[in-house]
């Protein structure tokens, strides 16, 4: 947790590091900026599902600190680039060894808690986003007050400091993050025991809580109506989330031009410490009432007013105060669309392969980000504040929708007749129907 906490963080300082002469050290110009960013992601959507699955089939024990170890040592890298090839290079391999991270720990989780709790476990892992946000105008303040550390500089200290603390905590991770339950050397066998049939316990038809590969539970999570669903929700989410680790210094540089690039860092940090609250006050609700969907259909409207702001009025003050208001509501999502979709799934195999589905379609509203904030836009960005209006009221039609549906195809599943249905099926047929199980329900 602690290890992908600081991968989190990445582009969060990307963005602070922007303030600190990255462009002009890599003689970058026009929308060079935003290519660079997009070769993160590039990497990051392809490798996404494969990742995600290897995960599964080596171990998060040793997969997790691996890929954590690797992204440290790239982070290390971006410090000593000079020009935009070697520097998208390494962003193209910062996103294969992040690529499985973000899925990688919500599946990770899922083989511990049952569905209403993971919610707010992933908040946990989630709020990283928002505090690495606010520590990373904090660490950039105070690193850019320093001369040099050795021959570095400026943003090149930010990237390497960073990349240090994110490898020393990838070779602790690889002794202390046990795979699951059964390999828990701090639980006893009772413990161990308890553990595992409170997972079988919500689990319809199912015996095992780790199943082998199966190629049709795999299809069975991707192709589930709230795993696709939700996946587009996540994607459409991410042009705001990933927008504002990227570009809210730029937006708080263009609002605030004549100040200091150390006290425009600063002013990065109070927006990110209420988007850290609320990322988990609406997850420990969702916890505590079981339910998902209503809290993501209460925190748009947040985000909604805050682009109308942005939109509709010019004076700084009042569209500092809009970015709050995005904090406030963006980064929830990453919690709720992923304990969503694993409520809605039955089999490991199934699962894991239904959050790779989910993240992978995040990083692609990820890429869209990047282009959403251009120079040719600023001071307003009205193109970039537009896109991520559209794609909220977007979101809040899709969420009300996939809501009436599950509620109308679980009264559709109750009227089902559910020994006649699986009796004459073996238990291993019984096992891949996963979700089409008529004694499944949805939980929304």
């Amino acid at each position: 947790m602690q290890t992908s906490s600081l991968l989190v963080s990445a582009d969060c300082w990307k963005g602070n590091a922007r303030l600190a002469g990255f462009e002009r050290d890599l003689n970058l110009k026009g929308n060079d900026y935003n290519s660079v960013l997009s070769s993160f992601y590039i990497g990051y959507i392809i490798f996404e599902l494969p990742s995600t699955l290897a995960n599964k089939y080596v171990g998060p024990g040793w997969y997790i600190p691996g890929m954590a170890l690797a992204f440290g040592a790239m982070t290390i890298a971006t410090g000593f680039c000079t020009n935009k090839a070697n520097i998208s290079a390494i962003r193209f391999l910062l996103g294969i060894f992040e690529a499985g991270m973000l899925p990688g720990i919500a599946y990770y989780l899922s083989r511990w808690y049952r569905r209403n709790e993971l919610v707010f476990r992933l908040s946990l892992y989630i709020v990283m986003a928002p505090l690495a946000g606010a520590f990373g105008g904090l660490l950039a303040s105070a690193i850019l007050k320093l001369d040099h550390l050795g021959s570095l500089r400026s943003w090149r200290m930010i990237f390497v400091i960073e990349g240090i603390a994110t490898c020393g905590l990838a070779l602790i991770a690889f002794f202390t993050l046990t795979d699951r339950p059964e390999t828990a050397r701090w639980l006893s066998p009772q413990e161990k025991n308890i553990a595992i049939a409170r997972l079988k316990s919500e689990r319809a038809g199912t015996t095992e809580v780790l199943d082998s590969f199966n190629r049709k539970k795999i299809l069975r999570g991707m192709l589930n109506p709230v795993t696709l669903t939700t996946a587009l929700l996540f994607g459409l989410g991410n042009i705001t989330s990933q927008g504002l680790a990227f570009f809210t210094p730029t937006i708080v540089s263009a609002l605030y031009p004549q100040q200091s690039v150390v006290s425009q860092q600063l002013r990065t940090v109070p927006p990110y410490i209420v988007g850290a609250f609320f990322t988990l006050v609406l997850p420990y609700l969702s916890w505590k009432t079981g339910r998902f969907l209503v809290f993501y259909l209460a925190a748009l409207p947040i985000t909604i007013l805050g682009y109308i702001m942005f939109l509709a009025v010019e004076d700084q003050n009042v569209r500092y105060g809009a970015t709050f208001l995005i904090a406030s509501s963006a980064f929830c999502f990453g919690a709720l669309s992923n304990a969503l979709i694993s409520a809605n799934v039955i089999s490991d195999t199934s699962r894991s392969a239904a959050i790779g589905l989910n993240s992978m379609a995040g990083n692609i509203g990820g890429l869209v980000s990047t282009w959403s904030y251009l120079p040719s836009d600023k001071p307003n960005y009205p193109i970039g504040n537009g896109l991520n209006l559209a794609a909220a009221a977007a979101r809040l039609v899709i969420a009300a929708i996939l809501l009436m549906w599950t509620k109308v195809d679980n009264r559709r599943r109750a009227d089902r007749d559910v020994d006649a249905a699986v009796g004459s099926l073996t238990l291993k047929e019984v096992q891949d129907l996963d979700w089409q199980n008529p004694a499944f329900r949805w939980r929304p």
